[in-house]
């Protein structure tokens, strides 16, 4: 796996090129003015939410659950060690509309951070990831 990144202009906007050509821009969020991407924390959580979402659609499809819409909310909860701000814990919220069983739609969750997420994997034992599942509107479980 390898992506390049390349800076597009005499700030802080950069664009980064997976090896199939596919394009992001990363921008200095913290610049008040004229950001044209999104910062690299945000990119994170962003990985979180693709990751563990493909999971989830994947897992409900093998059941043959009928998924009629598929969403997700990821907040990142930072803390300062030196001068770095890294993540502590991140909350994803899964919003899966259609004729699924909720069981299944909380075990897929589960499942996927358990299991399968290479990207929640990749920062553990250092970030917190939890979540909630949210089946036609209904908070699933607890």
């Amino acid at each position: 796996m390898k992506i390049t990144l390349n800076r597009i202009n005499d700030d802080y906007l950069f664009e980064c090129t997976n090896s199939l050509g596919n394009k992001i821009l990363l921008d200095n969020t913290s610049q008040s003015e004229g950001t044209k991407g999104v910062s690299p924390m945000e990119t994170i959580l962003m990985a979180v939410a693709g990751c563990s979402g493909i999971d989830m659609v994947s897992i409900l499809k093998k059941q043959r659950q009928e998924i009629t819409g598929f969403k997700a909310e990821v907040e990142g909860e930072r803390i300062e060690v030196d001068e770095a701000k890294p993540f502590k814990t991140i909350m994803v919220k899964f919003f899966v509309d259609g004729n699924i069983d909720p069981k299944k739609a909380e075990r897929a969750a589960a499942l996927s951070f358990e299991k399968y997420c290479s990207v929640s994997k990749t920062m553990e034992p250092n970030v917190t990831v939890n979540y909630e599942v949210f089946v036609n509107g209904e908070k699933v479980g607890e």
